[in-house]
């Protein structure tokens, strides 16, 4: 199905949807248009807006001389003339460079590349049309001379102006006679000549042919008193280099420019925008901290700040460099440095994901990592870029040489201010955007940490260090003594069904809570020991659950005695249960839930309302037969989610979210905008409070700031999307938080191959997931769960039970422990080292290979233990 059919569909229904609520409340609507037509004529006449301040401009006035800071641990050193620096690692003697010191010689680079190596950040600004356009510091501000550096006791800031604005000389563009010849007697007679060429006279007393007199005093008031000389127009910037420099060696100051700009009172304009960003340094121990707050980036309404990429080439890799790039995809990934692979796109992955709060028709592949860093090692040094404030806006992007530049470089971009694409191919030839209005109080803060080795496992050694400090007693150790794992339930699913010949959407069973409790005794009564129960589709309708604002039970699956009763089946056998719940959204409901969508959804930028639906991994267009759905104003998701909590205590059961900590959108309504930071630390703060009430919480995914507050996280993506441009999948992320926090891959019975996702987990240290239900696959006929197809308990329960019985049996003494070190001895062979010792071998190579001693089969894993 084409795109431009499954919009008009939509449209169709949209319309259809619009045009019933229309009818039932034309009269109130008719009745409030009086009203506000006559609001809307008073507004009329009050004055109209005040016009936009201009931006000031920044200006370098400097003595040149290096801007240093220093503390125990680095040393800090910025070159004012062009803002780029150095960072010393004391301990070490390794120093990075904010830019590559060659760029402006690079043979591969254009001019506008060059320009790019050499500056300290990038930023794109954009117009009602979508038009983006990158300015760099380099050509846009340092060339100009337009910013400033102030240096405080703790930290050094630039403030940057960009634009194509006129650069500024220090040379008078308006001087008296008298001053003037004081200056020119001082110079040689090359210099004094060269001055002359430039300058004009102009006397009130004895003018021209072609001098205009009441543009001269309207330009120059002075000369109505004293004879003057103006710099004249067309003089180039070579020129007033020279000038410059004549002037400055006679002893010409700032201050007597400033004096002599006063006498010219021409106004001066242009229609070029210019846009002001202000980075700040600081040096926290042994960390660099870069800062760009959002109430000093300054644009004019018409030309919003699109994105902005800090440090885009921090530590950026040459050709004759060995290093790699280090990337959150998946648990992690490597790219080597000139690794030749120049025909393929460059990395790009938004961090925690789309935002779900701005409109999409149609989705190919998204793009998501669950935790903001980068890094880059070079030799025996890398450092670790976390991405701390404003990191939801984040994406990570790198590439290679060979392509633009001769560099090797990762990065992170900020969309600042979100925009939505509006489709007006009836009234205008090109699409037209709409822009956020102004900017959160927030800003974006990227940290540096700097690390005394090349290997990703120490770096990742030291990410875990920088988690531990960050969230304490949160990220201890656990004690699990046996693998960790979590089996979902699935209560019920909705399926059409003819009721009096009208088809009418019910629950279908596929477990009931009973069957439930009879599962979990038989599972541990086999064995299965640390086991985490996930009840899904228990509530409110089945999986595509309707609104929480009162939590029903299904009546399908027994009463509420009966869930009580799995409840306590659980403890009994030791078991954590997890009631499953969705709460950002409102799946299947109307105002009989308890949902009306013109007060509740979410707003898009457009006004629209956030309305949502599911996409065909075939096709990319919505997919046919599932009702769209809703995303929920903040401060409804908010209270969904203490319903679902209360729920879950009611039954002295855990929770289980199912979209906070992996989902994150931001409520774009005007009356009361929700950026994705705020949504982000809101998310943070119900998960933490949960857990320190007492009840345990899973969630899926889990994104970085989740994880800390979490009992069991399931879904985790360990491998990522293997790009072509990557080199290499490593479990950086679990290195950094295995033992402290219990996850797992895709569920093994359904998530597309068994056989990988059991290699996966064990390569990566994940425990085992498993979805199941009751009834047998015959029962999903004719429904739009396909993906349940394999969860059937009676046909999985003998199998499933001897994948946990081997996994358990070899590697169930690891989850109290950290990793060490892992490696990737071959394409397909890996090997994963505990605190014990004992050494994990995975073989995703279809022969048996040969390693360190040891024969690993094909397509399985090998445990070695001390």
């Amino acid at each position: 199905m084409s795109k431009n059919k499954v919009r008009t569909e939509k449209q169709v229904e949209r319309a259809k949807r619009r045009n019933e609520f229309l009818r039932g409340i034309l009269i109130p609507v008719a009745f409030c248009g009086l009203i506000a037509g006559g609001i809307y004529a008073a507004v009329r006449l009050q004055p109209g807006e005040a016009a936009e301040e201009p931006i000031q401009i920044n200006s370098y006035t400097g003595d040149g001389k290096p801007v240093v800071m220093e503390n125990d641990e680095l040393l800090f050193t910025m070159d004012p003339k062009t803002t780029q620096f150095s960072v010393e690692v004391k301990d070490t003697g390794k120093v990075w460079y904010s830019n590559p010191q060659k760029a402006a010689q690079d043979p591969l680079a254009l001019t506008d590349e060059k320009a790019r190596l050499q500056s300290t950040l990038l930023m794109s600004y954009s117009v009602e049309t979508g038009l983006e356009v990158t300015y760099n510091t380099n050509a846009f501000s340092i060339e100009h001379g337009i910013y400033d550096i102030e240096q405080g006791d703790d930290y050094v800031r630039v403030n940057y102006s960009m634009g194509n604005v006129e650069k500024e000389f220090v040379i008078p563009p308006v001087i008296t006679e008298e001053n003037f010849l004081k200056w020119v007697d001082q110079m040689d007679k090359t210099a004094l000549n060269n001055v002359y060429e430039y300058y004009k006279k102009y006397d009130i007393n004895n003018l021209g042919k072609r001098d205009n007199k009441e543009e001269l005093l309207a330009n120059y008031p002075i000369i109505e008193e004293k004879v003057i000389y103006v710099l004249r127009d067309n003089t180039k910037d070579n020129a007033k280099k020279k000038l410059q420099q004549y002037f400055e060696e006679v002893g010409y100051t700032y201050e007597d420019f400033e004096a002599d700009k006063e006498l010219d009172t021409r106004e001066t304009s242009s229609d070029k925008p210019v846009f002001n960003v202000d980075m700040i340094y600081r040096l926290e121990g042994s960390d660099l901290v870069v800062e760009l707050p959002f109430a000093d980036m300054e644009s004019l309404k018409e030309y919003p700040i699109y994105s902005v990429t800090p440090l885009p080439y921090f530590g950026a890799g040459s050709t004759e460099e060995e290093g790699y790039l280090l990337l959150p995809e998946g648990g992690g990934a490597l790219i080597h440095f000139n690794n030749g692979r120049t025909a393929q796109s460059n990395y790009y992955a938004n961090v925690y994901g789309w935002d779900i709060g701005l409109y999409q028709d149609a989705v190919v592949h998204g793009t998501r990592a669950y935790y903001g860093l980068f890094g880059i090692a070079e030799g025996e040094d890398s450092f670790l870029c976390m991405l701390e404030d404003g990191s939801s806006y984040a994406s990570v992007q790198a590439d290679v040489s060979g392509k633009n530049n001769s560099y090797n470089y990762v990065n992170a971009i900020y969309r600042v201010k979100q925009r939505e694409k509006y489709d007006v191919g009836d009234i205008a030839n090109s699409d037209i955007y709409m822009y956020i209005d102004s900017l959160p109080e927030e800003s974006l803060i990227q940290r540096y940490r700097f690390v005394d080795s090349g290997s990703y496992v120490d770096m990742a050694k030291e990410y875990g260090r920088y988690l531990q400090d960050r969230y304490g007693e949160s990220l201890a150790m656990n004690s699990d003594e046996s693998t960790p794992v979590a089996v979902e339930i699935v209560g019920a699913v909705d399926k059409v069904k003819q009721i009096l010949g009208v088809p009418v959407s019910r629950p279908l069973k596929l477990t009931s809570y009973k069957e439930a409790a009879e599962m979990v005794e038989e599972l541990t009564a086999a064995g299965m020991d640390n086991l985490s129960v996930k009840l899904t589709g228990w509530a409110n309708g089945g999986v595509q659950q309707k609104l929480l604002k009162s939590v029903k039970t299904i009546s399908d699956l027994g009463s509420k005695k009966d869930l009580q009763a799995l409840s306590d089946t659980c403890k009994k056998v030791g078991a954590d249960l997890y009631l499953n719940g969705i709460t950002e959204y409102a799946m299947d409901s109307n105002i009989l839930d308890g949902f009306f969508s013109y007060r509740d959804a979410a707003r898009l930028i457009s006004k629209e309302r956030a309305e949502l639906y599911h996409y065909s991994r075939v096709t990319y267009a919505a997919r046919e037969g599932f009702k769209s759905y809703w995303l929920l104003h903040t401060d409804l998701a908010q209270k969904m989610a203490d319903n679902l909590v209360e729920a879950a205590e009611d039954y002295d059961a855990n929770v289980c979210f199912e979209d906070i900590g992996k989902d994150l959108a931001a409520d774009y309504d005007k009356e009361n905008r929700v950026s994705r930071e705020t949504v982000l630390n809101l998310q943070e703060k119900k998960i933490k409070e949960t857990a320190e009430g007492g009840t345990k919480v899973m969630v899926n995914m889990g994104n970085d700031y989740a994880l800390p507050y979490c009992s069991m996280v399931t879904g985790m993506d360990l491998r990522g999307s293997e790009y072509t441009i990557l080199d290499e999948c490593v479990p950086f992320f679990q290195l950094a938080m295995h033992g402290r926090v219990n996850y797992t891959g895709d569920p093994i019975n359904i998530g597309g191959n068994e056989e990988e996702e059991i290699l996966y987990a064990a390569e990566y240290g994940a425990g085992l997931y498993f979805t199941l239900m009751r009834e047998s696959a015959f029962a999903l006929q004719k429904t739009l769960y396909t993906e349940y197809y394999g969860s059937s308990y009676d046909a999985w329960r003998d199998e499933m039970l001897g994948i946990y019985s081997r996994y358990n049996e070899e590697l169930g003494h690891t989850f109290n422990q950290e990793m060490t070190d892992h490696a990737n001895l071959t394409g397909t062979l890996s090997v994963t080292v505990y605190e014990d010792g004992t050494r994990v071998y995975v073989n995703y190579g279809y022969s048996e290979q040969k390693a360190e001693g040891v024969s690993v089969p094909a397509r399985d894993y090998l445990v070695v233990r001390k």
